[in-house]
């Protein structure tokens, strides 16, 4: 990314227009605020069905980038509104963050890392420029003072990388992953790479860096860059997460399918955009209604596991200036505080109607649905669950005049709902199948706090537990599953970690301690399991070469069966 027209000069860096780059390369108009609608009628469309047999990515979040360096951190206060879940709140699980060339700037974002990672979210960071010493200046077309990285140099970045990472971890901050270069190919302003030295990086040097990797992080999700490396075993082997930014990509260019041939067991993130423009007002409407259609297109067409605004505080992004929510910000709020990491994509009847986006994910038995209605009439919207039935359902409006608005129950009948849709509005459902409560607004727990006393039911659980290794850390899935025949009101799963594991983050409970003996306890919407309920939780950790699994658990005291 490059500065906006509002940012304060730098002397390493000239002002470039976003603006002007993408209307080079044919992205969407601007688009005016439109006149009010009178008289539209509701319409009928067509049934959208969930089908949860449908699983597709896994999501690891919705975030944005803080960069003190250029505009300034963000507040105490700003802080809780962007990764807080509450009512008011963006509810961010990803915070991205700059690598800085001089070791001297690197706490710069450090107070901010820190609490995101205190309210459940994880952090990546991305550099613009390896240090100086490590560059060169080469001739790149018109420009003859473009910049690379010596080839001698390789092996010094990838550690210049690691420092970071170990800086940061040292910190209280475990990275989720580091990019290798922010935007390699639209780097006139920093440093370019080649798809060939990308390749030659991963293959040779990349596994030396003690966190996921992220490569390559082109400006427009360009194929020519990520193409290589997916089709390199030595490079893939050493990176973890295909990034992208999607500057001007059109929702034809969003599918990826070598990812889909060639990219298993890595991620796809989008980790850096802003939509539709850096020059309108966040506030206009329903223009911001565009960044919800942009969110959906991302999930559903292009299957990416995380999406990521640049900066988080901006005119024209999801937090103003005055630390409040934008419109902008309130459809990308529909999204992050209900699907949260560790939520499955399911399958979902995308476009029922003109103008009508749908799409469904779930954890346990909760299902959030994300509707999005950019017509200028009200829908009259139904929605079944595939092979079981929805029992309860709450709702959230974003519309002209209302920000991520409670609506309280939503009515179900027969095993579904049909709401209505109003004109130019996002409405996300957070629903329950087959038994249980749903998750409202699923939350991390920062601190440690007192569970209610157990009552009832503390006889029979099972367990499932379900990890995801790679070199250097792990995430869990665990379920858990109330067998006995009466009630669980409060409780508390204990297990041990193998030794050399170390949860950094978590989901759905509160850990405590970080390793060893662990107490996960229940947050406030999921002390409640009645028998046959089950409830999802899990965790994200680092480990020093064991992956063994736990192999006891118990809930309240009584131990659970595994499966």
């Amino acid at each position: 990314m490059t500065q906006d027209q509002n940012e304060p000069l730098s002397g390493e860096r000239r002002v470039l227009s976003r603006r002007n780059v993408l209307t080079t390369l044919g992205a969407l108009p601007v688009l005016a605020a439109a006149t009010a609608v009178v008289g539209a009628q509701e319409a009928a469309a067509a049934t959208a069905v969930i089908d949860p047999s449908t699983q597709r990515q896994t999501i690891r979040g919705f975030g944005g980038m803080a960069h003190a360096g250029w505009i300034g951190d963000l507040t105490s206060a700003q802080r809780d509104t962007a990764f807080g879940t509450g009512e008011g709140r963006l509810g961010f699980s990803v915070l991205r963050i700059p690598v800085y060339e001089n070791q001297a700037d690197w706490s710069r974002d450090l107070a901010t890392a820190k609490r995101a990672v205190e309210l459940g979210a994880t952090v990546i960071a991305s550099p613009w420029n390896p240090p100086s010493s490590m560059t060169e200046t080469f001739v790149r077309g018109s420009q003859t003072n473009a910049r690379r990285l010596r080839a001698s140099s390789y092996g010094a970045y990838a550690q210049h990388l690691d420092a970071f990472n170990t800086h940061m971890r040292n910190n209280g901050v475990n990275l989720y992953g580091i990019s290798v270069q922010n935007e390699p190919d639209y780097a006139s302003e920093w440093t370019w790479w080649t798809p060939a030295e990308m390749v030659k990086f991963l293959r040779e040097n990349a596994g030396s860096i003690g966190t996921r990797v992220i490569a390559p992080e082109s400006f427009q999700y360009l194929k020519n860059m990520s193409d290589p490396i997916l089709n390199d075993s030595a490079a893939l082997a050493n990176v973890d997460i295909i990034g992208a930014h999607l500057y001007g990509t059109s929702y034809a260019n969003f599918p990826y399918p070598l990812f889909q041939q060639r990219g298993a067991g890595k991620e796809l993130w989008m980790t850096e955009v802003y939509y539709p423009n850096s020059t309108d007002s966040a506030d206009l409407w329903p223009q911001a209604l565009d960044v919800g259609e942009h969110i959906h297109r991302a999930m559903v067409d292009a299957e990416f596991q995380a999406y990521i605004w640049w900066y988080i505080r901006r005119s024209y992004g999801p937090m103003r200036e005055d630390g409040q929510l934008s419109k902008r910000g309130a459809t990308m709020a529909q999204f992050a505080r209900f699907v949260r990491p560790g939520y499955v994509r399911i399958g979902a009847t995308a476009n029922p109607a003109t103008n009508v986006y749908v799409s469904a994910y779930r954890s346990g038995n909760t299902i959030v649905i994300v509707a999005i209605n950019k017509g200028t009439a009200a829908v009259s919207q139904q929605f079944t669950v595939a092979n079981s039935a929805i029992s309860s359902a709450s709702s959230w409006l974003t519309d002209a005049s209302r920000n991520v608005a409670p609506q309280g129950a939503t009515s179900v009948s027969n095993g579904s709902i049909t709401a209505t849709l109003p004109a130019r509005s996002m409405t996300t459902f957070v629903t329950s199948v087959g038994g249980g409560t749903p998750s409202p607004t699923p939350t991390v727990t920062p601190t440690v706090t007192p569970t209610p006393t157990p009552s009832g039911g503390t006889g029979s659980s099972r367990v499932a537990y379900t990890m995801n290794p790679w070199n250097s850390g792990f995430t869990a899935s665990i379920s858990i599953t109330n067998t006995g025949t009466s009630t669980i009101n409060g409780w508390t799963l204990a297990f041990t970690l193998p030794s050399g594991q170390s949860i950094t983050s978590g989901w759905n409970a509160t850990y405590s301690p970080s390793s060893g003996q662990v107490s996960a306890r229940n947050v406030s919407f999921n002390g409640t399991l009645a028998p046959g309920a089950t409830v999802e939780i899990g965790f994200q950790a680092t480990h020093t070469g064991n992956t063994a699994e736990p192999t006891a658990f118990t809930l309240n005291g009584v131990p659970s069966t595994v499966v």
